[in-house]
């Protein structure tokens, strides 16, 4: 039997204009960079880590 992976929703919520190219480039790295776009992603401690870097652009979405 094949454990499934937990996965995990992340939601753009804040714009990349006026922002340090260091986070664009992590948005690009989540699969992310236009307002609203949605992207189902392995639960990792890289994508945590991620996240925790962005708490201002992402936001974890539920379900």
């Amino acid at each position: 039997m094949a454990q499934e992976k937990k996965t995990i929703k992340i939601k753009q919520i804040g714009s990349p204009i006026r922002r340090p190219e260091a986070q664009k480039k992590i948005l690009i790295g989540l699969g992310l960079g236009k307002m609203h776009r949605v992207v189902e992603l392995e639960d990792t401690a890289e994508v945590r880590g991620a996240i925790k870097k962005l708490p201002h652009m992402v936001a974890v979405v539920e379900g």
